[in-house]
């Protein structure tokens, strides 16, 4: 007889509970916490930088940029991940009393070696179930490559390559800044 490992499923609400008091960051798979890795300069360069350019274009327009440490929540699919940056302009996650997001209009990812696949595999195809969702970006760490998939008709997806030199864009949110100032100080990292 094989004897199979049993983990403890929790509740959406229990795992609210634990991630409140929790030193680190977990997410949440159906009924499964999973811890995340941490963040390095690099990726924390790059989000402060894109949070304060956000922040300042977004001011006064009812969109509400939420950096790394809110979470994104997919209750259809029973699973709540920590975006690097997330912007809503819904109404509904106005609400201070809740650590989650229900309705982004552009979710950012900053990728790194530990979250690549995923951030561009599994996390991208559960975050186009959100029919709110219009923009996915994915902003590489170690080169100048931002990549940016667009909603169009029929849940149609486009991508868009931004390098060296090129203006970036986010539609969603009438966005534009050059390529280079998402990488700002992170050429002062040895």
């Amino acid at each position: 007889m094989t004897v199979g490992k049993h983990y403890a499923s929790f509740t959406p609400e229990e795992y609210l509970e634990i991630e409140r008091i929790s030193p680190i960051k977990h997410e949440y798979v159906q009924g499964q916490i999973v811890a995340m890795a941490g963040a390095s300069k690099a990726q924390v360069i790059i989000t402060g930088n894109l949070s304060a350019l956000l922040v300042n274009h977004l001011r006064g327009s009812g969109y509400l940029a939420n950096a790394a440490d809110m979470k994104v929540r997919l209750p259809e699919l029973n699973l709540f991940y920590y975006a690097d940056l997330a912007v809503t302009c819904d109404e509904r996650d106005r609400r201070s009393d809740e650590a989650f997001i229900l309705y982004p209009k552009l979710i950012i990812e900053v990728l790194s070696d530990s979250t690549e696949a995923f951030d561009r595999g599994d996390k991208f195809i559960v975050y186009q179930s959100n029919p709110l969702l219009e923009e996915y970006v994915l902003i590489h760490q170690k080169q100048l490559l931002v990549e940016r998939f667009q909603r169009r008709a029929d849940n149609l997806w486009v991508p868009e390559v931004f390098r060296a030199g090129d203006r970036v864009e986010f539609a969603s949110i009438g966005f534009v800044c050059d390529l280079a100032d998402l990488y700002e100080n992170v050429d002062q990292l040895r």
